[in-house]
């Protein structure tokens, strides 16, 4: 396994059968601590995969760490503390709100997106460079990224665009990263993750981990067999290439504190997009076919699944598609109406009137299925 880097301390390598890399529990970064569980832990059931204490919550540990001295533990005091499934290992991380970059280049965290990078396979970017290819090429320059992020010098390369064909016969549009790109975007993605997967709504189902579509069905006809007859499926117009970049970078500074964390997403963001041998700015849009796409696009549409929980209106979304549920015709039509002003006016993203269907749940399909009363 390669390393990117030791600029936080953490000095122990992957193991050779893939096995996530247990951080040290005394880790020596300045107001950043990891530690790698192998001891039960209980986790929350709703989002099967993550736990997320309040702040100043106190954690149990099983051992201490005599060399950490009271300075330290009052630095980490108030820190929020992250337990999440890394591989088949619960992992526990304490973040300072200002030192998020550090654990985005740890070792640990590096090693892990390479492997779900060179995992996932796929094609090179503009300049070419295969999967097969990245990791001599990350061991001869891996000081020269990581430095380069850390300075926040890093520019991102723009993406190359690929065209694939959807279902109704018409083209969805891809932005293919280099393979050094998806590196370090995966790298982001996975401490996003850690951070926001708490946050996100039970009923929110795509781009999750351990969540399938299969499972928002099922909600879905739960929801139904409990009286909620008539729905809105709405329909976002282009929603991944209309993504107004000022309100996501917005609703990320709510929560990130770390500012060359939200630099880096913004200059990925603004990479740009070689269509054939001619460059086009990006300047709205979160480009599918790179990692944090995925990621980015929850964060955007959780203020609208936020808006319905406020209103307790039932619903299920599975990444840009979204099923809304009410009692009655009329409800529906008021409730489409004002959640369309809500999406268009707070979120600054389109609705497409035409394709969203307001009526009965009867015959309408979601996900590629169709609800039969």
């Amino acid at each position: 396994m390669f390393l990117i880097g030791d600029v936080c301390g953490a000095s122990r390598k992957a193991s050779s059968n893939n096995e996530p890399t247990e951080v040290s529990r005394c880790h020596s970064s300045p107001g950043l601590k990891a530690r790698g569980l192998r001891r039960r832990a209980k986790l929350n059931h709703t989002s099967k995969t993550l736990y997320y204490p309040m702040r100043g919550e106190k954690q149990k540990t099983e051992e201490s760490c005599p060399q950490r001295n009271s300075a330290e533990r009052e630095k980490y005091e108030g820190a929020p503390t992250l337990i999440g499934i890394v591989g088949d290992e619960l992992v526990e991380v304490q973040l300072s709100p200002d030192r998020m970059l550090e654990y985005i280049l740890t070792p640990d965290n590096l090693n892990r997106a390479y492997r779900q990078v060179k995992a996932n396979k796929g094609s090179g970017g503009i300049d070419r460079m295969e999967v097969d290819e990245l990791l001599p090429y990350l061991r001869d320059h891996k000081d020269e990224i990581t430095e380069s992020l850390l300075g926040g010098r890093y520019r991102p390369n723009p993406v190359r665009r690929v065209e694939i064909p959807k279902e109704n016969g018409r083209m969805r549009q891809l932005g293919i990263p280099t393979v050094v790109d998806r590196v370090i975007q995966q790298a982001i993605a996975q401490v996003l993750s850690l951070i926001y997967e708490p946050r996100f709504s039970d009923t929110s189902y795509g781009f999750r981990p351990r969540r399938s579509a299969h499972q928002a069905l099922q909600k879905a006809q739960s929801i139904i067999s409990e009286g909620y007859k008539y729905c809105i499926d709405l329909d976002l117009e282009k929603f991944f290439d209309t993504v107004n970049h000022s309100k996501l970078i917005q609703l990320l500074g709510e929560t990130i504190k770390d500012g060359r964390v939200i630099s880096l997403i913004h200059k990925y963001l603004n990479a740009g997009v070689m269509v054939g041998h001619k460059y086009e700015d990006t300047t709205e849009g979160v480009p599918q076919g790179g990692p944090l796409s995925p990621i980015l696009s929850n964060i955007m549409l959780t203020e609208l699944d936020r808006e319905l929980e406020r209103r307790g209106l039932p619903f299920v979304r599975y990444a840009d598609d979204c099923m809304i549920f009410c009692k009655s015709p009329r409800a529906a039509e008021r409730v489409c109406e004002s959640i369309t002003k809500f999406i268009e006016g707070k979120l600054f993203l389109k609705v497409n009137r035409n394709k969203t269907h307001v009526g009965s749940v009867h015959g309408q399909k979601f996900l590629g299925y169709s609800f039969n009363m």
